[in-house]
């Protein structure tokens, strides 16, 4: 087994060309370098090193070893820098629904990234109740999730703006019965779609489940029902509804970004990051 210590020794010696330069370089003394070259040669039984007219010079055997030992010495610096960043690393798994992930949420994100270039995001869209769960499990550490008020608690919460959309070339609100676009059974804004509707005295029919938003976005741009989703989500496409259709305003929900009470620094600080994001969104 070669010591690195003394393999470095002969490569700072062989590059200097000086034992007493390399002590110096080293922090070392010149007799601790003869004596760690001296070892080296006994393990490998040949000379390694010759004092020429003006400096030192190494041997056929000792060319052979310096090529070893540079490798060994990159090798082990490369294993140092690596574990050294997986220490400083810290990754942060981040949860949020579907309709903020991209524009103002990716380029929060990518602020986030460049100011915290030692912090590795894995960002996780879906269903808010499949968000919720994995979050549960510890699968997450930190989630945006839409919730029905006064659920959940969080660090941070806000009320959740919804309005009614139906398409903009295909209105199907006058349709009896009237077509409900929805997101599956024990999605968000599902059940308040069918009370609301129910509560006008209409019929109504499930013309279409999805549980993709961009799903839900295109069955309603087009044609195929009325749906219930925030303003953010809402395209051209679209056209809106409200009070003047007879539609009651659906305001029992809420966003809420949920951390642990011992998420480290990181967790905390991209909270903070979503909280001016949402606190921007409301405004």
């Amino acid at each position: 087994m070669f010591d690195l210590d003394l393999l470095r020794a002969i490569v700072v010696v062989a590059d200097c060309g000086s034992f007493t330069t390399a002590a110096a370089r080293l922090h070392s003394t010149q007799s601790t370098i003869s004596q760690k070259v001296r070892r080296l040669e006994d393990m490998v039984g040949h000379r390694l090193l010759v004092r020429g007219n003006r400096d030192v010079l190494p041997t056929d055997a000792g060319q052979t070893l310096l090529g070893y030992a540079r490798h060994m010495l990159a090798l082990n610096d490369q294993m140092l820098e690596a574990l050294a960043g997986a220490m400083v690393g810290v990754t942060v798994r981040l949860g949020v629904p579907e309709d903020f992930v991209g524009g103002a949420t990716t380029h929060a994100l990518s602020v986030f990234s460049r100011h915290h270039p030692q912090a590795k995001l894995e960002v996780t869209s879906g269903l808010c109740r499949d968000l919720s769960q994995a979050y549960d499990n510890g699968e997450l550490d930190l989630v945006l999730l839409k919730q029905r008020r006064n659920g959940r608690d969080g660090v941070a919460s806000w009320p959740e703006q919804l309005q009614w959309i139906d398409s903009a070339r295909a209105p199907a609100f006058e349709l009896d019965p009237i077509p409900l676009v929805t997101f599956p059974p024990r999605g968000l804004y599902r059940e308040d779609i069918i009370s609301a509707i129910e509560g006008m005295g209409r019929r109504w029919r499930i013309s279409f489940t999805s549980s993709s938003l961009s799903g839900i976005q295109a069955a309603v741009a087009d044609g195929m029902g009325v749906s219930l989703l925030p303003p953010r989500a809402a395209t051209a496409e679209h056209r809106v509804l409200g009070h003047a259709q007879g539609l009651p305003a659906v305001d029992s929900y809420e966003i809420v970004i949920v951390h642990r009470p011992a998420a480290g620094e990181m967790v905390k600080a991209l909270a903070g990051v979503l909280t001016g994001l949402m606190a921007t969104d409301q405004r």
